[in-house]
């Protein structure tokens, strides 16, 4: 198999309900461990693994376009918005393949908390036909596959990349992991913050906190 002739491109999806600085930050420390040419967002349109979002899908598309304008490396993809279908993992692959070829080296970014959780995802077993998967952890908690589901196990210890680098090498396949810097930020502890009108400032990018003020956003009335 040839290589790729791009660096890899890093996705990240999510329902960003609302997008943070953990997110961000993540994304950055990414593109910084794994080589990555840049990262892609994907927000959800319709997540299925999870209840329907407290604002609409054109919403949160809309915060994380705001959050991400100023970084070249980073860009959104609005397909999984745009789309009626509920917004699964593996589609999504099959149609980022067709749109940028076999050989282009992709990277789907997840938390270990999700990765955990893989093998309950829809056609789990194709994504690593269709993606390299790199993990984030925190510093001086790696994954231990003792603690995953015994398929998901047995994958994580035969697909392990020992050097990042390999990601350039293949275009999917491969798990990797790596350390990021932990910030105590979570999307839930946000929208408790705005529903009780307590102040969610220097959590998330004040771009964001201006379109939740200016749209009402994540209030109990």
């Amino acid at each position: 198999m040839s290589e790729p002739s791009r660096e890899p491109l890093g996705l990240f999806g999510g329902t960003f309900d609302p997008i943070h600085f953990g997110h961000l930050r993540l994304a950055e420390e990414a593109i910084a461990h794994l080589g990555l040419g840049g990262v892609r967002w994907i927000p959800a349109g319709n997540p299925p693994h999870r209840g329907t979002p407290q604002v609409t899908a054109a919403q949160r598309l809309a915060m994380v376009l705001r959050s991400t304008a100023d970084n070249p490396r980073f860009s959104v993809d609005p397909a999984e918005v745009e789309a009626a279908a509920p917004s699964y993992t593996v589609p999504t692959l099959e149609r980022l393949r067709r749109e940028l070829g076999p050989q282009q080296s992709l990277v789907l970014l997840v938390g270990a908390d999700a990765f955990a959780g893989l093998a309950s995802w829809h056609r789990w077993r194709d994504l690593l036909n269709l993606a390299h998967v790199a993990v984030s952890h925190r510093p001086g908690f790696p994954v231990e596959i003792s603690s995953l589901p015994d398929e998901l196990a047995t994958a994580f210890a035969r697909r392990r990349l020992a050097d990042t680098a390999a990601l350039a090498k293949a275009p999917a396949g491969g798990i990797v992991t790596f350390a990021m810097t932990q910030l105590a930020i979570s999307a839930t502890q946000i929208r408790k913050l705005l529903a009780n009108e307590l102040s969610a400032r220097y959590l998330l990018p004040d771009a964001v906190l201006d379109y939740i003020r200016t749209h009402s956003l994540y209030r109990n009335t």
